[in-house]
């Protein structure tokens, strides 16, 4: 047998004990690197914008064969497309009209920064019944590069033309807004200390776990900061370390102190109470730490760069946040080690009825699921089935300007665009056509692109645009319907599955890009992934959790709860997002697909945190378990110990998640909002019915383990059974009266 208990329950009980005696310089250092990645990430060159590039598909081929044969066309430049509307029953080519927007547009063409303006009634941007125009502004560098005072070019020019009495509205990568300003932040933390302050009933014990929290995310956010130029990493990238970063951060050091407050209850003097805490409640956010990062980490099988990236940031959060609870909590505890006690302990009554028996609701609650186990389960799951139903009709896209707010002027140029030129002008696809092999190039395009405005749902073609080469050309297609249409997606497949007829012996081969072929693509090659990315975190986390608890059933058993409460929570996007039920409440003013990136994102995070709440609930029943409880014994002693502050603890990441949903961006708010239900369902319908439901169903054969597997399965005591046979070298703990007069 593999004998690995001391080095876990004890050598982190040995790190407790040694960071609360070494406080002091524990704590410098910890200032120390915070000051340390502060001044590297402020120094630090900007976040680039979001990189989307998927290789392996269609989209992504076409799109950099683009850019290798025109070579002076910029990856990712910014554009602005604005918009020229005429008052009601009135059209833009009318004299006054007409020459206010073409002293618009030589104004947008005074800009450093512009690389090309296409003036409207040159360029054949009028809509039919001459009610609308648009201009097409191209900058020379990329869209977060465009400065401020370009995008002051735009108002500027815009303002001429609304002087005329037209109105004019601009939209385009170069008009994105800035992020949320920190509103999210400010909301998620006051919730947090609300909760906090209600769990402890002291200001110190609820301020401690904020304040570790906040340091370990300012550790993490400006240690991303510092490498995001030279890794790539977004500022959405960052968006979502900070999410999970301070909703780890939080709940981890919470466990830690509530079970140093439980010990010091028990007797223990501050730091063997310590000392305990970190073994035990500290081994647990140890191994829930690790299940967070398997299931970031498992987005690299995905095979997208971005989520990759996102992924691995949110792991540094997550690790820091670890780190925090493991070494800097003990430490804070050492400056107060009697303040964070409840008033009672404080004032020295020991032993109160409320610290014999803590957790009193948990354990009515226990008793109930114990006597009725079955109704339990069958309402359990079928609340959630029911949720889980209109997961069936998810549509995964990338929602545009039409997801914005009608408030913004972006999603009104959209809006004109669309009613003036047909919705699918605001998602034209981009047809790369390789002539290499054509004996005329000319001619062979040509063909290709009148064989193609015959196709059922393509509204127009654009005139064909030969590099210097002549060996590539490119034009637009303008399907008939809008971007995240299906019958846009079926025009897409259509247009490749007919690349026989279309091309026609000319010798030429062509591929469809564009940002809504790409955005179709990612959605499909996500969809792909989904299951192998699935069997990669729950195969992991199951033999992890095999390790853990050492029973087969159980991992098995959360792996099943953590499935139904990610679906039904998917359900629960669809029907906010996608079918608008209580859009309104959450700033949802324009329904559609589900981002296709927010499934597979939110079932990564949801699947570690899942882990978690199982970690820190049945690691204490099999404490008692291995101490010789009987089954139901066991689950009535988890929930008194752990319900009450598993409890705080999903409440703080709801109120993380749910302050997310006030951002602006749809990928923040969609995300946001599936973390904050998925957690909700996880933690009290799975974790807290469901779960001690199906083990009291299943007795002891929730704790079997055949022989064999028994023998070969290393020790890892993540309930800290050892430390309780083993003062751990040090001199026999002493129990002593409460409080403890010094630590």
């Amino acid at each position: 047998m593999i004998e690995m208990e001391r080095p876990v329950a004890g050598l982190l009980a040995r790190l407790g004990r040694f960071t609360f005696r070494r406080r002091g310089p524990v704590l410098l250092v910890w200032l120390a690197i915070l000051a340390g990645t502060v001044f590297a990430g402020l120094t630090a060159a900007s976040a680039p914008a979001d990189d989307f590039s998927v290789p392996g598909i269609e989209s992504q081929t076409a799109f950099d064969l683009m850019q290798e044969r025109f070579p002076g066309l910029t990856a990712d430049a910014g554009d602005a497309t604005v918009v020229f509307v005429a008052p009601a029953g009135e059209k833009v080519t009318a004299a006054p009209y007409k020459s206010a927007i073409e002293s618009a547009v030589r104004q947008l063409g005074d800009g450093d920064q512009v690389a090309m303006v296409d003036d409207p009634f040159q360029a054949g941007a009028v809509s039919g019944d001459g009610s609308a125009a648009y201009a097409s502004v191209r900058y020379a560098v990329k869209a977060s590069a465009v400065t401020d005072a370009s995008i002051e070019k735009v108002d500027t020019a815009a303002d001429v033309a609304r002087k005329a009495g037209l109105t004019v509205e601009a939209g385009g990568s170069a008009m994105e807004p800035g992020g949320g300003g920190g509103v999210a932040e400010i909301i998620a933390i006051g919730l947090a200390a609300v909760i906090l302050l209600i769990t402890f009933g002291s200001l110190v014990a609820a301020g401690l776990p904020l304040l570790t929290a906040l340091l370990g995310v300012a550790v993490s956010m400006m240690s991303i900061l510092a490498v995001s130029d030279a890794f790539g990493l977004s500022a959405t990238t960052g968006t979502m370390a900070l999410m999970l970063g301070l909703a780890v951060g939080i709940d981890y050091a919470l466990f830690v102190v509530s079970r140093y407050r439980e010990e010091r209850a028990r007797g223990f003097c501050a730091v063997d109470a310590v000392s305990l805490a970190v073994g035990t409640a500290g081994s647990a956010v140890a191994f829930a730490g690790l299940t967070v990062v398997i299931a970031l980490a498992g987005m690299a099988v995905v095979g997208i760069p971005m989520l990759t990236k996102m992924g691995l940031a949110a792991v540094a959060a997550v690790v820091v946040a670890v780190l925090v609870a493991l070494t800097l909590v003990p430490a804070v505890l050492g400056f107060v080690p009697d303040k964070v006690l409840s008033p009672s302990a404080r004032r020295g009554q020991v032993a109160t009825a409320d610290e014999k028996a803590p957790g009193r609701g948990g354990t009515r609650w226990a008793r109930l699921v114990l006597r009725r186990p079955i109704a339990v389960l069958v309402v359990g799951v079928a609340l959630l089935g029911a949720l889980a139903i209109p997961a069936a009709s998810l549509r995964l896209g990338m929602p545009g300007d039409e997801s914005r707010p009608t408030s913004t002027t972006q999603r009104r140029a959209y809006d004109a665009l669309a009613k003036a030129f047909g919705p699918g002008f605001n998602g034209p696809l981009m047809i790369v056509v390789d002539v290499k092999a054509a004996t005329e190039p000319e001619r062979a395009v040509e063909s290709i692109a009148g064989k193609m405005a015959g196709v059922d749902g393509v509204v127009s073609v654009s005139p064909a645009l030969l590099n210097d080469a002549r060996d590539t050309a490119m034009f637009e297609v303008v399907p008939s319907t809008s971007p995240t249409d299906e019958a846009t997606k079926d025009l897409v497949r259509g247009l490749r599955d007919a690349r026989p007829e279309l091309v026609g012996g000319t010798g030429a081969k062509f591929q469809v890009t564009g940002t809504t072929a790409v955005n179709i693509d990612l959605a499909e090659k996500l969809r792909d992934a989904l299951v192998p990315y699935l069997a990669t975190i729950v195969g992991l986390a199951v033999l992890l959790l095999l390790v853990v608890f050492r029973s087969i059933l159980i991992p098995v058993k959360a792996a099943l709860g953590f499935l139904l409460s990610a679906v039904a929570a998917l359900g629960a996007m669809v029907l906010v997002f996608q079918k608008g039920f209580a859009a309104g409440l959450l700033g949802v003013e324009q329904t559609g697909p589900i981002m296709s990136a927010v499934p597979i994102f939110m079932i990564g995070i949801v699947f570690g945190l899942a882990m978690d709440y199982q970690v820190f609930l049945v690691s204490r029943m099999r404490e008692d378990h291995v101490q010789g409880a009987q089954p139901r014994q066991a689950i009535e002693a988890g929930f008194r110990h752990s319900a009450r502050v598993v409890v705080a603890a999903a409440l703080i990441m709801m109120a993380v998640f749910a302050g997310f949903v006030a951002e602006v961006d749809p990928f923040i708010k969609m995300i946001g909002f599936s973390l904050a239900a998925a957690v909700f369902l996880d933690a009290f319908v799975v974790r807290m019915a469901i779960v001690p439901a199906v083990m009291a169903l299943l007795d002891r054969r929730a704790w079997w383990l055949p022989r064999w597997l028994d023998r070969i399965l290393p020790r890892v005591d993540v309930e800290g059974a050892s430390l309780e046979r083993d003062p751990l070298g040090e001199p026999e703990r002493e129990r002593e009266p409460m409080p403890a007069s010094a630590p």
